[in-house]
């Protein structure tokens, strides 16, 4: 998952700059995918497309009216939603960008995903073949929190 931007009225002109920016910030992370899911929204204009089939990505497009198409997106809204928007209350701007952006590197670096064995996406460590003896167990907060990771001590 990737932060792109936060606005009221997502317009095409606006979505294309973010798509620009999301390759400029993370010009490495994006070399894995393959394609891009999109609903219809209007904001998806020619020019938005236009910048992933140049990465070399596929473009899907959701049929209409069928919002459970596209399963990863909206499992996805249902944990920020569920873990995050639910259990708080977003004042301004800068907040939501700043929560958003902090649960994503949660969901990226630290929650385990079902379908890689529990284990986070970017995970740079590989579980010890044996336990230790002693554990002793770090736990440290995101998004205000709201979210508690928890990890052992080297």
């Amino acid at each position: 998952m990737f932060f792109a931007g936060v606005t009221t009225n997502p317009t095409g002109a606006w979505t294309t700059q973010a798509a620009r920016n999301l390759f400029i910030a993370n010009p490495r992370r994006l070399q894995g995918a393959r394609a891009l899911v999109l609903d219809r929204g209007s904001q998806f204009v020619d020019s938005f497309d236009e910048i992933f089939r140049t990465e070399g990505l596929k473009i899907l497009r959701t049929p209409v009216r069928t919002p459970v198409a596209n399963t990863f997106a909206e499992r996805w809204i249902g944990s920020i939603r569920r873990e995050l928007l639910d259990r708080t209350i977003i004042w301004n701007r800068e907040q939501l960008q700043r929560l958003v952006v902090d649960y994503i590197a949660h969901h990226n670096d630290h929650r385990p995903h079902q379908s890689l064995q529990q284990r986070p996406p970017t995970t740079s460590d590989k579980p010890p073949d044996t336990p230790p003896a002693t554990v002793t167990t770090l736990r440290t907060t995101r998004c205000d929190g709201l979210i508690n990771e928890y990890r052992n001590a080297a």
